[in-house]
């Protein structure tokens, strides 16, 4: 025993390394967050939703991701709330998720309550609100982001995809890949891709970076929402 310092430890070498061994080193995961997926090169791509700062993400895709996106989000610890006309199709999700916390609460549409989110219980909004999503009361702020789904481009999307960090794109139709396209600067095979992406993969990009990511579900959410899928 040392005084004010406790027992000694075991005694164990160094762990060291050269410095030419310093370039080999890797890390799986960029930054904190969801993993929602693997990249091209198959790493996992992590989405930060937690943050200090307002976030707001759009995707233009389906419910699965959109629910996988929520499930992952709430094993984080942060609470999750959907806004939406379909209340059906959230229920169970809501039931499983948590181990019986309730830490996804299902609102009806313009009625999702002020959330009080605080670094130590970040809020993730989820609006599954229709084509035209009306304004909503709760908006994205410290701690607190949005994830705003669109099944399809509506007339709202060009407003929502502006004012969004982040956009993703499952598949859609050559159209709305020439509008997307346009809308987020994306480059000729990118936007001739976006008709013919899989069910679970999905283009997240800004006007400056874009990354093709592949969502595979768990054992877990396979049993609970069953096998990606792009339409409801």
């Amino acid at each position: 025993m040392r005084g004010g310092f406790g027992l000694v430890g075991p005694r164990r070498e160094r762990h060291v390394l050269l410095a030419e061994e310093v370039d080999a080193l890797s890390l799986p995961v960029g930054d904190d967050g969801v993993v929602i997926g693997v990249d091209a090169e198959g790493r996992p791509a992590v989405l930060g939703v937690n943050r200090p700062t307002p976030y707001e993400v759009t995707l233009i895709g389906g419910l699965w991701t959109a629910q996988v996106l929520a499930l992952r989000t709430a094993a984080t610890g942060a609470r999750v709330a959907v806004e939406t006309g379909r209340g059906q199709v959230w229920s169970e999700l809501a039931r499983e998720a948590g181990g019986g916390q309730q830490c996804v609460t299902l609102h009806d549409v313009g009625r999702v309550p002020p959330q009080g989110a605080s670094a130590g219980s970040p809020v993730l909004v989820v609006r599954d609100c229709g084509m035209r999503p009306p304004r909503g009361r709760v908006v994205a702020g410290p701690w607190q982001s949005v994830l705003t789904l669109l099944p399809y481009l509506s007339p709202t999307a060009p407003r929502l995809l502006r004012q969004s960090s982040l956009v993703g794109v499952q598949r859609v139709s050559p159209d709305e890949a020439e509008q997307i396209g346009r809308l987020m600067n994306l480059p000729r095979p990118a936007v001739d891709s976006l008709p013919t992406l899989g069910d679970g993969v999905t283009l997240w990009c800004t006007p400056r970076d874009r990354q093709f990511v592949m969502t595979q579900g768990t054992d877990a959410e396979t049993g609970l929402l069953g096998g990606a899928r792009r339409i409801d």
